[in-house]
């Protein structure tokens, strides 16, 4: 059950924070198709999503080609669930946002992230 719960939680909050700003290789897409091609954030986000499904199954592909028993099929199916519901809705507020309040989420996000990771002891 608890693997069940942290999916859903977990794929709400990836969800969510995913529609706003992008995801995964978005850390780089985002800024780069804002600052080096002059995208407006929501046009960057949105882009960046596509691309996103595209590296994903790529990745997944390989995975399972190899036998890859790093996938946890159990975790991926709960966190998909809440993730899909998030970024459904997640899309329709970032569309009632401005650019300029999508940049500001993007960048906080980013910092606390960032400062979060500088903190971590690591072995």
């Amino acid at each position: 059950m608890k693997i069940v719960i942290t999916g859903l939680v977990v794929g709400l909050a990836a969800g969510l924070v995913g529609a706003l700003c992008g995801v995964g290789g978005g850390i780089l897409m985002v800024p780069a198709f804002v600052l080096a091609l002059g995208m407006g954030q929501k046009h960057a986000v949105a882009t960046s999503l596509a691309v996103v499904v595209v590296t994903a199954l790529a990745g997944t592909a390989n995975h399972v080609l190899r036998k890859s028993d790093l996938i946890d099929w159990r975790l991926v199916a709960c966190t998909a669930v809440g993730a899909a519901v998030a970024a459904w809705y997640g899309t329709e507020l970032m569309r009632s946002m401005s650019n300029q309040q999508l940049t500001r989420i993007f960048g906080i996000l980013l910092i606390l992230v960032g400062a979060r990771m500088l903190m971590l002891k690591t072995a």
